[in-house]
């Protein structure tokens, strides 16, 4: 597909911003690749920050999306969840949090027949808010345990290998007060230098996190320079990104980095590796664009080589409702 010009991106935005159905597909003009033989292995669909509730617009959004990924002529082999896929346990009493992921798990089971692998958001943790969510940190399921089990996972970061690409899977939220910071723990990021370095170093790495690790446009999530400084809350991108990145450095297979969670779409190349902050499917929480970022998710072509291509694709996103 070719690139857009600068006119047919704006275009599509405004078109967007009216809740209406804008076909919209942003590539990055950096994805050309001087091997005229490399062929392509993996075609991946990422989906983040759905935030689903009953309410309002999500569930058909969530199904048109879904449609779109499995409607394309030559339809993405993986899906991988970003995380935010419910809105919200974290600040919910169980019945909330229960109804939440019910409708994921039925979701998930009567629209999607592509693969799917998980990534745990900070909206996906139920009950750290003890003020609203009323937990007292002795349940069953308190915390991540909850998403896990309903997401089918052992652990809430883990690797896999597919097509001859290595993906490493983050686990960045970590309470703070009745909040939460983006960062790895030592003993995870023990764990990320461990299966680094046991990745053959001809084998590229593709590394899913929801916060980002490295990004742009949180720079203008909010009025962060309203103090007359750039302050960039560590709830927003990886507080711990100076000794990711150094790691990442000495491991020149680290390719390509995903993530969501600020709900804008931004590329940052930083030392050869591309760190992609990929929208929302849910835009602005279901009520259309955020900022200047529609609602949308990214297609990912990985190839034999180690390459990438990357686009930001749109869907039919539903009209808001209400107020």
């Amino acid at each position: 597909m070719e690139q857009l010009t600068r006119r047919e991106v704006l275009k599509g935005l405004g078109a967007a911003s009216l809740g209406a159905a804008a076909w919209l597909t942003l590539r990055g003009a950096m994805d050309a690749s001087p091997n005229p033989q490399r062929k392509r292995v993996l075609r991946i669909a990422h989906l983040t920050d759905i935030h689903v509730a009953p309410e309002g617009v999500s569930v058909r959004g969530l199904i048109d999306c879904l449609k779109t990924v499995h409607e394309m002529p030559d339809r993405p082999n993986l899906i991988l969840n970003g995380g935010d896929f419910v809105s919200d346990v974290f600040a919910q009493n169980e019945q909330r949090a229960r109804v939440l992921f019910d409708l994921w798990t039925r979701l998930i089971k009567e629209h999607c027949q592509i693969p799917i692998r998980h990534c745990i958001g900070n909206h996906d943790v139920w009950g750290w808010d003890k003020s609203r969510s009323g937990c007292t940190g002795d349940e069953p399921k308190y915390g991540k345990k909850w998403a896990m089990e309903a997401l089918g996972l052992e652990k809430p970061y883990y690797s896999f290998e597919q097509a001859g690409w290595k993906f490493i899977v983050l686990d960045g939220t970590f309470s703070h007060g009745n909040g939460y910071k983006a960062r790895l723990d030592d003993e995870q990021f023990e764990w990320l230098k461990a299966e680094l370095g046991r990745t053959p170093a001809t084998m590229p790495v593709l590394v899913l996190s929801h916060m980002p690790i490295v990004s742009a446009c949180a720079l203008f999530d909010g009025e962060n320079e309203k103090s007359g400084d750039w302050v960039v809350p560590g709830a927003w991108v990886h507080i711990d990104a100076r000794r990711i990145v150094e790691l990442f450095y000495q491991h020149k297979n680290v390719k390509l980095c995903l993530s969501g969670h600020i709900h804008l779409f931004d590329r940052v190349e930083y030392n050869g590796v591309a760190y992609i902050c990929d929208g929302a499917v849910s835009g602005g929480w279901w009520r259309g664009n955020y900022h200047q970022t529609p609602p949308g998710w990214g297609l990912v072509d990985l190839y034999d080589d180690g390459s990438f291509e990357h686009e930001y694709r749109s869907f039919p996103y539903p009209a808001p409702t209400g107020g």
